[in-house]
């Protein structure tokens, strides 16, 4: 049976504003500059520099009411939520902000339908050759049988990021059978990986770690320092070498321990274990830090990125052409309320001049191109309606563009100046005087959700007198002292990092003595936390942290 019911329910839901809010505040600056530049491309009504006004009055300025204006212009657009407008201006808002069309706004994405594609923009990349490229652009040089060529270029397109081949030869050549139809055999396959073998970068196309080291061994001139033990020491005994087992090594090689080291040295220092390492990945990355911190006269300064604050306006050729379009509208309905003649059925205003009531008398000052046109759509002012629609939400676009960048700006100053209070003694002394602060603290201070604060720190960086550090790094868990003092745990890992850096390289130690000597220094962290906190820290195990050391008259050379 069916029942008609009524059912009142309340619902939250973001609104466009909020979402093109949301998705610009999680942008650094780089990305910020791209989406600008975009959304400039995309709405003709966005502008981007000073107006006409603006730079009239800036040019008449001195320096120091120059810098006066631009904090003032600051603290204005922390609060600024509506485009500045003339005082003088007539304008129609109620009609442009009930327009009942987005089909060029925003409006259209709330629901889905490419909402992502902010998120997954990828940055901007120079144009580079691939490793790949490389190798086969050396290939050419080799003459190479057509046969030999479909193996060369089945191996080449089979090395990983890292330049090894990983896969096994049996595979290649039944790529090359099920491809090309072409019957191999392994030492065929072996003769032109061989080749690809002697290519730059030397140690490409390698199976493994082992034979990589030797393929560029075998290419060091002969009288090199450490080559031959190097060499020995890599194809005869390997595993000791990666165990780090000196001692044995010595002995099985006949080797002092000077010249065990020297070969060490030489693999250390000359060796490339990832010969392909970043060059199959285009994409570089950049730091442009979004903050600076100043410490000056006795206060803080914290300057936003300009880029992260561009000065944006909507333009005023578009802006008089909507004026003269909201005034002819209003002088429509104003002659039309006189003369008791109202257009029916029609939710849109005519004003392109039809009808005796509406006509425009002779010398009038009106729009050009304000005729009507016999036959066509309904005009305002020589516009169509579907001109006055796009007018209309591209000037909405361009409205919320702008108040949306402002509202991201006041954010972020927010969090960034409650970051630089709850750290104040870092950013006055430098390392070492880190507290522990999460998220949490900060949102309770600027009064806002911690996913917003979440959204700000997220891939933003500060330039401080003491580097260059990402947001993040300021926020960390708290460990309790002996004492009763709580501390970073990021103070807690530097500590750990220098006791390792002064460690006895014979002896390296272990994950419960570095937890002792944490405890002498008042830290009582369990092995498993120094454990995780050495990880965390690239460290690698006390065993592989062995070097050896040899004994001079100058002194003590340690090396691996």
């Amino acid at each position: 049976m069916l029942n008609l019911k009524q059912e009142q329910k309340l619902k939250q839901k973001l609104s466009p504003q909020q979402i093109q809010y949301i998705k610009l505040l999680q942008l650094n600056t780089l990305d910020l500059e791209q989406r600008i530049k975009d959304e400039m491309e995309a709405n003709p009504l966005l502008e981007e520099g000073l107006t006409e006004e603006e730079r009239e009055e800036e040019e008449g300025l001195t320096e120091e009411e120059r810098l006066e204006d631009e904090r003032e212009h600051e603290l204005d657009a922390e609060t600024e939520s509506e485009v500045e407008i003339d005082e003088d201006e007539e304008f129609d808002w109620e009609d442009l902000l009930n327009s009942s069309e987005d089909l060029y706004g925003y409006k259209a994405n709330v629901d889905g339908g490419g909402g992502g594609e902010d998120d997954d923009r990828e940055k901007p990349m120079r144009a580079t050759s691939t490793i790949a490229e490389d190798l086969r652009d050396q290939l050419t040089f080799s003459n190479l049988s057509e046969e030999d060529e479909l193996i060369a270029d089945q191996i080449i397109g089979s090395i990983d990021e890292d330049g090894y081949l990983r896969r096994p030869i049996e595979s290649i050549i039944d790529d090359v059978l099920f491809n090309h139809g072409t019957e191999l055999d392994e030492d065929d396959v072996e003769r032109v990986l061989r080749q690809i073998q002697q290519l730059d970068p030397i140690g490409i196309a390698a199976r493994d770690l082992q034979e990589c080291l030797l393929l560029q061994l075998e290419h060091l001139p002969e009288d090199t320092t450490g080559r031959g033990v190097a060499m020995e020491m890599l194809r005869e005994h390997y595993e000791a070498f990666t165990m780090k087992h000196f001692g044995k090594l010595a002995k099985r090689l006949g080797v002092s321990d000077a010249e065990l080291k020297e070969a060490f040295d030489l693999v250390k220092q000359r060796l490339d274990p990832k010969p392909g390492e970043g060059s199959f990945t285009a994409q570089e990355n950049y730091i442009t830090p979004d903050f600076t911190v100043r410490w000056v006269d006795g206060e803080f300064v914290i300057l936003l990125n300009g880029r992260n604050a561009p000065k944006l306006h909507i333009s005023k050729q578009y802006r008089q052409m909507l004026e003269e379009l909201s005034a002819e509208q209003k002088k429509r309905k104003k002659e039309n309320g006189q003369s008791g003649a109202t257009p029916a059925a029609d939710d849109t205003p005519d004003v392109a001049g039809t009808g005796a009531s509406s006509a425009a008398e002779p010398g009038e000052n009106s729009a050009p191109g304000n005729a009507p046109t016999g036959g066509g759509p309904p005009t305002q002012g020589g516009v169509d309606e579907e001109t006055r629609d796009f007018l209309k939400d591209k000037f909405d676009s361009a409205r919320w563009f702008i108040n949306s960048i402002n509202q991201r700006r006041h954010t972020m100053t927010m969090v960034m100046d409650a970051i630089v209070q709850e750290q104040e003694a870092f950013f006055k002394q430098g390392p070492g005087n880190l507290k522990p602060m999460i998220l949490e603290d900060i949102a309770e201070i600027i009064e806002m959700d911690i996913s917003t604060v979440s959204r700000v720190v997220n891939g933003k960086y500060v330039q401080t007198e003491w580097g260059v550090y990402e947001l993040k790094y300021f926020f960390s868990e708290g460990l309790e002292t002996e004492s009763g003092e709580e501390v970073s745990n990021k103070e807690v890992k530097a500590i750990l990092q220098q006791i390792v850096d002064d460690e006895d390289k014979t002896s390296p130690l272990s994950d419960s003595k570095l937890a002792d000597r944490l405890s002498e220094r008042g830290f009582k962290i369990a092995r498993r936390t120094v454990s995780k906190y050495r990880k965390q820290l690239s460290i690698p195990v006390a065993r592989l942290r062995k070097q050896i050391v040899v004994e001079e008259e100058n002194g003590e050379e340690e090396g691996e």
